[in-house]
């Protein structure tokens, strides 16, 4: 018998190479939101997950709130933390200040996004960064003068991907070029923003693979349990939902149901991801866990095996926390 082909061999692995899994979550906006947001924490912790993200405010408005939950992952979680950061309205300063100062407290993720424009219509401030790709230039800049503080590592630059079209955007195609200058500028992965239908995924993937996009397309999903948030996100990125699925929450009869909806949608469209070839998950759990969890237990995703220090690093954090 002839030894398989590198292509055979390549395939071979493809089908058990483990699947990343990452959660989004915000800054608690109250002390009640807070303590709700640890418990959170301490659930999501027990699946061991790659990273967590954390979200950043309109022009920082709640950049300390954010910092402080970040230093606290490091310092009191077994998390890695993947730091949000927006730029329009900031100087190549100011950003390049608040990127040694995630620098400082530990962070070697960044996920970096242009932000919203002002809402009042006013111009940017003089000097202030316009897209994405400039902030990835400049993180790069930042983390080559800290080469030696890095012990010569890299930092880890995430970017924003779109499965449909963006909603100040001119075309798909459009979007791809712009997720392809944000990999020339020196992004290494991108989150794409929520989708509602099983097929948007894999359209992406086959655009931004024809136009030169190599690197990494994590899907973002939303649990698709609230038929408000549902709404209201479709009204954000500019995509209707799903209007079966819209039907079947307003007609559930109780929460408990609603849920069961939800989630069994979000498993769908997850594992329609995974089967295009998706590299991971990343869950927006809006600070919630409960519904997140479900879809995780239904996916069984192939997880990595990790060193029992870590593992029992989470199991003594559970009992003190119990």
């Amino acid at each position: 018998m002839s030894p398989p082909s590198l292509i055979e061999a390549h395939s071979n692995l493809s089908e058990t190479a483990p699947v990343a899994l990452s959660y989004e979550l915000f800054p608690p906006r109250s002390p009640a939101a807070a303590e709700s947001l640890w418990t959170t924490i301490g659930e999501l912790e027990s699946t061991d997950p790659d990273y967590v993200s954390v979200t950043y405010g309109a022009s920082g408005s709640n950049r300390d709130t954010a910092v402080e939950l970040i230093n606290r992952l490091i310092l009191e979680t077994t998390l890695r933390p993947l730091a949000h950061l927006t730029c329009v309205g900031n100087t190549p300063e100011e950003l390049a200040g608040i990127i040694g100062e995630l620098l400082d407290v530990g962070v070697r993720g960044i996920l970096a996004l242009r932000g919203d424009e002002p809402k009042d219509g006013s111009a940017p401030a003089s000097g202030s960064l316009r897209y994405a790709q400039d902030l990835i230039e400049l993180i790069r800049r930042v983390e080559q003068r800290r080469s030696a503080l890095l012990c010569a590592g890299k930092v880890a630059v995430g970017v924003a991907a779109y499965p449909t079209r963006h909603p100040e955007s001119p075309s798909e195609a459009h979007d791809v070029e712009v997720l392809l200058a944000k990999q020339r500028s020196g992004a290494d992965f991108a989150i794409t923003q929520v989708f509602f239908h099983s097929e948007q995924y894999a359209d992406l993937m086959t655009r931004a693979r024809r136009a030169g996009v190599t690197i990494p397309i994590i899907p973002g999903v939303m649990p698709l349990t609230s038929l408000r948030r549902v709404t209201r996100l479709g009204e954000l990125a500019g995509v209707a939902p799903d209007p079966r699925l819209m039907e079947r929450l307003a007609s559930a009869d109780s929460d408990i149901e609603r849920r069961r909806i939800g989630v069994a949608a979000t498993v769908d469209l997850a594992n329609a991801a995974l089967d295009a070839g998706a590299p991971g998950i990343h869950l927006y759990t809006f600070n919630e866990h409960a519904c997140a969890l479900d879809v995780l237990d239904k996916l069984a995703l192939p997880r990595p095996s990790r060193p029992a220090s870590r593992l029992s690093a989470i199991a003594r954090r559970q009992v003190l926390a119990s």
